[in-house]
């Protein structure tokens, strides 16, 4: 299952800082966006145990939202914490 361009937009819109579809810079939208392919990819390895390139395109999403992460908990930690509330992140 790929992220459709509706779903991104819901993303965008609930997660971006403008609450706008065109939104799609910010931390937030982006690492909501990541968190939903992560999961993704997540329960494909579980079936598919040997695929790893898929592995390591989960190795670097997992390290691109971290690294968003780290910036937006340096920038505004109000921020940080209401979208690992939102997305059931743990930190």
């Amino acid at each position: 299952m790929q992220v459709t361009k509706q779903d991104k937009v819901n993303f965008f819109k609930t997660f971006g800082l403008k609450k706008s579809e065109k939104d799609s810079g910010s931390p937030e939208s982006q690492i909501a966006l990541f968190t939903h392919r992560i999961k993704h990819l997540t329960e494909h390895l579980s079936v598919k145990k040997k695929d790893y390139a898929t592995k390591l395109g989960l190795v670097k999403l997992v390290g691109k939202r971290k690294r968003l992460l780290s910036y937006l908990k340096r920038e505004d930690v109000d921020r940080y914490r209401s979208i690992l509330i939102s997305l059931g992140l743990r930190k």
